[in-house]
């Protein structure tokens, strides 16, 4: 499968929300916040992050068709990647490919991520793209409605 990035369009958009509203990913993905649930906040935000010159953001495509996307922001010491691929294109490699794509185009380092601890598949992404783990904490995970052991990792 040839995986791809370019830049976010409006129609990407509600493969995003369809994507984002999936309970079986809200709960692996488990940190999830209000733009999950609701749609005029999920515009809200979508709109502040498009607008943002400090976050690169670009929608991930498999084969020409919307996957996900993968995006980087935060403050220059403190980047932090994202990603998120529909649960209909999970264990392809396209999450690899996608995030290897964009620490390619993000020059600054350290890049930083944080997974929920049991989110086996997105740290075996983050691995294969060269974040170590630099250590382990708790967050409340609204999807799961409790805390919830998370890691955190870093590429140097």
């Amino acid at each position: 499968m040839k995986v791809s990035l370019r830049e976010t369009q409006d129609g990407d958009l509600p493969i995003f929300w369809e994507q984002l509203t999936d309970p079986q990913l809200q709960y692996m993905a488990a940190a999830t916040r209000k733009y999950h649930y609701d749609r005029a906040h999920f515009d809200q935000f979508w709109a502040s992050v498009r607008s943002n010159p400090t976050v690169l953001l670009w929608t991930v495509l498999a084969d020409g068709v919307v996957a996900g996307y993968a995006s980087v922001g935060g403050s220059p010491s403190e980047r932090e990647v994202s990603y998120v691929v529909g649960r209909a294109y999970w264990g392809r490699g396209i999450a690899s490919q996608a995030l290897a794509e964009l620490i390619r185009l993000e020059e600054t380092r350290p890049l930083h991520a944080t997974a929920a601890a049991d989110n086996v598949g997105s740290i075996r992404v983050l691995e294969k793209c060269g974040f170590v783990m630099t250590g382990s904490g708790r967050d409340f995970a609204r999807a799961r409605g409790q805390e919830i052991d998370v890691v955190h990792l870093k590429l140097s």
